[in-house]
């Protein structure tokens, strides 16, 4: 390296994140020399941020470079006057060939002066999670990291993968991985079949249980609860997967019920990739109202909310799925009549 630098990384996917940093590590140091030029210090010591920045001031020895880690830092959260002067100080001198890295999952508070000065002296790195009901940038996503491991897609096996992992960056480079033995070194895309033969779906199970809940299909829908949590499927993940796709269904209805008949307008309101799913989109709504699809997701931001409270999983998804069903069939004394 040519100069002292300083990186930033943060976000809450985890696996990207932690993926960078071992990339990081093997760019700075040396396999030889690791135990004299490498230090993570976790930020529940006391003197975390000092001991980080009295570190990284030491040229490394031997060969390679030096890194200094201060995982799950507050500093860009909250930082006293004293710690300030230290990171004024330190970040302009920072020796040749020594790394300063920096890792939080909480978004940099960008009121705070310690954020500032990183902001002109670091490289700024976000690894957040892909909202799930943003279908194109999930597919982005898996046409990015596609390239990385040198697995050909064609675009409906991209969608597919994209849909069937959501935002779990490390299922899709678990996925790409057996992909990419499995294709060889074959010069013809994957296709969907493929795909579909290959990845592991839980996300295409929870969306199986939105459409279920949809169709107030009560008995299929604790079936398909039941299924996702043997399965050991993150039950925020199942409830973040059903809010991308009512909010998905509540959108087409609106831009229907506008009188909107253009599906690229109407792809680009909901943010459905590709506008050919429109008219599929407009068949599954059809024999349900606005008022019934504006009434599910208040329910589902309610269970989310149970779930973080610490309430029982399993019986709290089945009570909010029968809930859901009998909101969708139009039941009475439910809320969306």
């Amino acid at each position: 390296m040519e100069q002292g630098q300083v990186q930033l990384y943060w976000g809450e996917d985890d696996f990207a994140m932690a993926k960078a940093v071992e990339e990081l590590r093997q760019a700075v140091l040396d396999p030889n020399w690791v135990s004299f030029n490498y230090d993570k210090i976790p930020s529940e010591e006391s003197d975390a941020a000092i001991r980080g920045l009295n570190q990284v001031m030491t040229s490394p020895f031997g060969m390679g470079g030096r890194l200094v880690w201060l995982a799950d830092t507050t500093l860009c959260q909250q930082c006293s006057e004293n710690l300030l002067a230290e990171l004024e100080r330190t970040l302009p001198s920072i020796p040749q060939q020594c790394v300063l890295l920096l890792t939080t999952r909480n978004r940099p508070d960008g009121r705070l002066k310690s954020t500032k000065l990183l902001q002109k002296y670091a490289q700024i790195r976000e690894f957040s999670l892909i909202p799930p009901w943003k279908t194109e940038q999930l597919v982005q996503q898996v046409r990015t990291y596609a390239q990385e491991f040198g697995v050909k897609l064609n675009s409906a096996g991209a969608e597919l993968l994209a849909l069937s992992v959501g935002n779990d960056t490390r299922q899709l480079f678990n996925e790409l991985e057996k992909l990419r033995l499995y294709g060889g070194d074959a010069s013809k895309p994957l296709d969907e079949n493929t795909v579909a033969a290959l990845v592991i779906s839980n996300t295409q199970n929870s969306l199986q249980l939105a459409a279920a809940i949809l169709h107030g299909e009560q008995e299929k829908a604790l079936e398909l609860v039941t299924d996702l949590i043997n399965k050991n499927e993150p039950p925020l993940r199942i409830v973040a997967t059903l809010v991308g796709q009512f909010r998905t269904w509540l959108w087409v209805k609106l831009m229907v019920s506008e009188g909107e008949r253009d599906s690229k307008i109407i792809a680009a309101a909901a943010q459905v990739s590709n506008p050919k799913r429109i008219y599929f989109l407009k068949q599954e709504i059809q024999s349900i109202s606005l008022l019934q699809l504006q009434s599910v997701l208040p329910m589902l931001l309610e269970l989310e909310f149970c779930l973080k409270q610490g309430s029982e999983t399993m019986s709290t998804l089945q009570t909010k799925a029968i809930q859901l069903c009998q909101i969708c069939a139009g039941f009475p004394g439910t809320s969306s009549l």
